[in-house]
């Protein structure tokens, strides 16, 4: 193990939310989401956190995190397992305070969308969880799946066609949830 600077070992502990997020969305379970942090940190700290940018040390620990639980499921045998986004998710989707209706609109469309993208084959999931909703860049993507960018480019479009045909509104009424409007959150293009 190299030694570490201080900046490095701050540049890498400032990405503790995400790692946690993404684990939890990988494992299901918040215990086994705390164990693959500590397991992402452990290996980081013996391969020895290497002095990158920000965002090149953010891809390595999502890639090192990933690669632990791919190992955990090696381990237990079974399959992989995703949930929809923890409720801190929430704050990248502010709804006005101010107005109680659009508020609820809004809850029902989050709500809409996390089970929606539960609904979505693995390898789609991962990537719109990874650029849609920790704004991961392809590249980024591609490095921590292991894959061609343009693979990522492909599962994503894959998932948000079929996010949007889920989430669209059939024969006049709302498709999955109560109001007449659908979220856009994953359904942009990038």
């Amino acid at each position: 193990m190299g030694s570490i600077t201080p900046i490095a070992q701050q540049a890498t502990l400032d990405h503790s939310d995400l790692l946690y997020r993404y684990a939890r969305a990988l494992s299901r379970h918040p215990q086994d989401a705390e164990d693959l942090v500590q397991e992402t940190y452990s290996r980081a700290l013996r391969a020895g956190i290497p002095d990158r940018p920000a965002e090149q040390l953010k891809a390595w620990l999502l890639a090192i995190l990933r690669n632990a639980w791919l190992n955990t499921l090696r381990q237990r045998r079974r399959g992989p397992e995703w949930v929809g986004l923890d409720n801190d998710q929430a704050a990248l989707h502010p709804t006005p305070e101010h107005d109680p209706q659009m508020a609820l609109i809004a809850s029902l469309e989050r709500d809409a969308l996390r089970r929606a993208v539960q609904t979505l084959p693995l390898t789609q999931r991962e990537v719109v969880m990874l650029r849609d909703f920790e704004g991961l860049s392809y590249r980024e993507i591609a490095a921590i799946l292991g894959c061609p960018a343009g693979t990522v480019m492909s599962r994503l479009a894959r998932a948000r066609n079929q996010l949007k045909a889920q989430l669209e509104p059939r024969d006049g009424r709302p498709a999955q949830h109560e109001v007449g409007h659908r979220p856009a959150a994953c359904l942009s293009a990038s």
